[in-house]
């Protein structure tokens, strides 16, 4: 039988924190938690946004967008980690774990496409104001969403195929706690310098440059901002951008930490933990960091929770 059909028929074991038994129940605690944070937080966010008219911009059409992918990102990572965590079995089948590659490293590169999208909303919005619903029209915004999708979708089946294709000599064992990208390419029995250079230019592609992307609109932002003569103009200004900013540093600042950092500079459990923090933390983050700095997102949510009561009143009436 050779390396791949060995690995087909018995999938991988995933070691995630099988070092430390005692933190695994803590960290089955606290990751369902944070799920279910994810999970209220950015469905409020998605109904909240449908539901009230004023929240029918571009703005918030990417803010959606942005929630729902929160929401798939954690799914394609939560319940597996946790049958892993709650019990002795760590497997995980090939196919299931393919699967995880290809949408976790799909919805992770959209992520970063997605925040430079925004990033170019809100500069068109503070330094092209005039202009703002000529160039930000639903044509436009609903191409570039397509487009960020393409991209990424493109991206994950180049890496991840390159990755499951590599030969492993039957070792099945990931030393990580999801079916991630170096995680996979770690256990390959070749020379896998050739992956790796792939893996570091579409990393260039899809985390830096957005990033150099994000970091040219807030110069120029900064500028108009500055420009302002009015004070009330300026904290709008600022409180609308404020949010995003806030969840770019967070996203980016993480995985550059963990991605273009020299190889052996940080501890496997090191990036275990900063993996745990960017997957499932920062998305639980995410409708808070909005909902508490926009007054106009806070309102809607306001609404949402009086239409559910008035919801949950008549059914009970009906009933009784």
């Amino acid at each position: 039988m050779n390396q791949n059909n060995y690995t087909s028929l018995h999938g991988f074991i995933l070691r995630g924190f099988s070092d430390h038994p005692n933190l695994e129940m803590a960290l089955s605690g606290v990751v369902t938690i944070f799920y279910l944070i994810t999970l209220v937080g950015n469905t409020a966010i998605i109904l909240a946004s449908l539901l009230d008219s004023h929240l029918h911009t571009p703005m918030y059409l990417f803010l959606r967008n942005l929630s729902f992918l929160d929401l798939c990102f954690t799914t394609s990572i939560v319940p597996q980690m946790l049958v892993n965590l709650w019990g002795p079995d760590k497997t995980i089948s090939y196919v299931g774990c393919a699967i995880q590659l290809y949408v976790y490293m799909w919805l992770g590169s959209t992520e970063c496409l997605l925040l430079a999208v925004m990033s170019y909303d809100r500069f068109t919005a503070i330094c092209k104001p005039l202009h703002y619903l000529v160039i930000m029209n639903p044509y436009f915004c609903l191409k570039m969403i397509i487009m960020v999708l393409g991209i990424s979708l493109a991206d994950s089946v180049v890496l991840c195929t390159l990755t499951l294709n590599l030969p492993r000599c039957g070792n099945n064992i990931l030393d990580h706690f999801l079916c991630e990208l170096p995680a996979m390419i770690k256990i390959a029995c070749i020379d896998t310098t050739a992956v790796e250079m792939s893996v570091f230019a579409l990393g260039i592609v899809i985390v830096l440059t957005p990033l150099i992307l994000i970091l040219i609109s807030y110069g120029y932002i900064a500028r108009a901002v500055l420009r302002m003569k009015s004070k009330s103009g300026q904290r709008k200004a600022i409180n609308t951008c404020g949010s995003h900013l806030t969840v770019v540093s967070i996203f980016y600042g993480t995985i550059i930490y963990m991605y273009l950092q020299p190889g052996n500079s940080a501890s496997k459990d090191q990036g275990k933990f900063l993996t745990l923090f960017y997957t499932i933390i920062t998305p639980s983050l995410n409708p808070l960091i909005y909902t508490l700095r926009n007054k106009d997102m806070k309102d809607a949510l306001k609404k949402l929770v009086r239409v559910a009561f008035a919801f949950i009143k008549i059914k009970r009436k009906w009933k009784s």
